[in-house]
């Protein structure tokens, strides 16, 4: 049998019906390779191990008696730090936030160990998830397994630097502005930000309806297998879809020919994209068209304003509303960029909301009009590779000093409500990965993971088992 690190979720279920391997095993050997693994990329927020080993024992007790809890039992699975599990204390990487436990379980934590995953540990994150890098005041730099002087992106942080390792198989992401893609192209992992509304969500995010629950793993069937999990209906969200979802992995492996699909390098737009990311994501453009798929080039039709001053006015007002509560004499112990955006939602009217709302329906109809001729629309998922760690931009100054300048291709998405997924690419020159957005119609989540998985099973990624210098 493989090492339990290269195993995915369908092989660890078999291994347990047939009683080759434990979920307490499993759990054991995830801890094991943490405790290895963690003190160099800096990934772990919380953990309660004898809480995780008495779910495995119990998860190992079912499947000796044949008798699995759900489609997810005895699967390791890990949390970010700003979704609610009841009995930790997210503190979303800020000194503000009380280390007071939570009193409930968000949705997607209820149906993970609804279907019986084990949650192993909570991940960490950028304070408040404000921005794409693995930096805190609270937890201090997390590190990009592909090479530790490299961020793994944000804000899922950790989620990012664990899957990369195959610490865990799964590991559960939010997504503002593209804070589930961005360290899942920094680190080599699938990613999916869903139709919003796809994965119910509670409390309400302050980011409003840019913010998505999604998945991260090391392929692509893990990721199905999660999000059929995650969909599962809640009523304390009331802008979730609340109906019941597919089966994911139905159709996975039907392949994309004859799919009518537009790639486009740049959207239009976008400038100073890395020489590797361009020759990576469109050599995998290409993939697509020997996979049967009709290619052509094709922008969306949009300008860089007509997604970036709707994605930042919404943006800005869901940190001013974390901000206002928050004393002055605070502002010291925080992220200066953080505090910096809070302010400028502060500063924003109620026309200057409504305006962005209206604006962001315009950019929906552009895309919805694009997809009229397109099924799935292809980009890099980033332009760069992982900035290096502990700075907000690159240090050559080409993307100025505001990070969501270097994530162009992420937001937009966010904005229209569309499923975006990142697929690896390949490694560029410098040994980190690159990653290719697959954008799809809303609620067309099935054929966005469908087409990941095709151009996986074509193209393999390389596996890492240890961190990088």
């Amino acid at each position: 049998m493989s090492a339990i690190r290269d195993l995915a979720v369908a092989d660890l279920l078999r291994a347990y019906a047939r009683h080759e391997l434990s979920p307490v095993a499993v759990l054991e050997d995830t801890y094991a390779r943490l405790d290895a693994a963690n003190p160099k990329i800096n990934a772990v927020s919380y953990e309660d191990r004898p809480a995780a080993l008495a779910a495995a024992r119990g998860s190992e007790a079912r499947w000796l008696k044949g008798e699995p809890k759900g489609a997810l039992d005895g699967v390791p699975v890990s949390i970010k730090s700003n979704v609610a599990k009841k009995g930790w204390a997210g503190r979303r990487g800020s000194y503000q936030l009380p280390d007071t436990p939570a009193s409930f379980d968000a949705p997607a934590v209820v149906a993970l160990e609804s279907a019986g995953a084990i949650s192993f540990c909570q991940t960490t994150m950028p304070e408040f998830g404000w921005k794409g890098i693995g930096d805190s005041p609270l937890h201090g730099i997390t590190r990009n397994p592909w090479g530790l002087g490299h961020t793994t992106g944000g804000s899922s942080a950790g989620a990012g630097a664990l899957g990369a390792l195959g610490i865990g198989p799964l590991h559960l992401g939010t997504d503002g502005l593209g804070s589930v893609r961005m360290p899942a192209s920094f680190c080599g992992l699938f990613g999916l930000k869903p139709s919003f509304g796809r994965v119910p969500a509670y409390p309400a995010s302050p980011f409003g309806v840019l913010a998505h629950l999604g998945p991260m793993a090391r392929t692509v069937e893990d990721g199905a297998f999660m999000l059929n999990v995650l969909s599962r209906p809640d009523a304390r969200d009331m802008l979730a879809m609340n109906t019941p979802a597919p089966d994911f992995r139905i159709g996975l492996n039907d392949g994309i020919a004859g799919l009518r699909v537009g790639w486009s390098r740049d959207l239009g737009f976008v400038e100073n994209i890395d020489p590797e990311v361009a020759r990576l994501t469109e050599a995998a453009a290409k993939r697509f068209a020997e996979l049967g798929a009709h290619v052509e080039e094709a922008d969306p039709g949009f300008a860089l304003e007509d997604a970036r001053w709707p994605a930042d006015i919404m943006w800005w007002s869901g940190a001013g509303s974390i901000l206002k509560p928050i004393p002055p004499e605070k502002f010291s112990e925080m992220d200066p960029g953080f505090v910096a955006s809070g302010k400028k939602g502060l500063a924003l009217s109620a026309l200057d909301l409504i305006t962005a709302l209206a604006r962001r329906a315009a950019l929906g109809e552009t895309m919805r009009r694009f997809h009229e001729r397109y099924d799935l629309l292809l980009t890099p998922t980033m332009p760069i590779t992982a900035v290096e760690a502990g700075r907000d931009t690159p240090a050559d100054g080409i993307w100025g000093s505001d990070w969501v300048n270097w994530s162009p291709f992420t937001y937009p998405f966010n904005l229209t409500a569309q499923p975006a997924a990142t697929v690896p690419c390949g490694l560029a020159a410098n040994g980190l990965p690159v990653g290719l957005q697959i954008i799809g119609r809303q609620r067309e989540d099935d054929l966005v993971m469908r087409a990941a998985r095709a151009f996986e099973s074509a193209q393999p990624f390389p596996r890492l088992d240890a961190p990088r210098g």
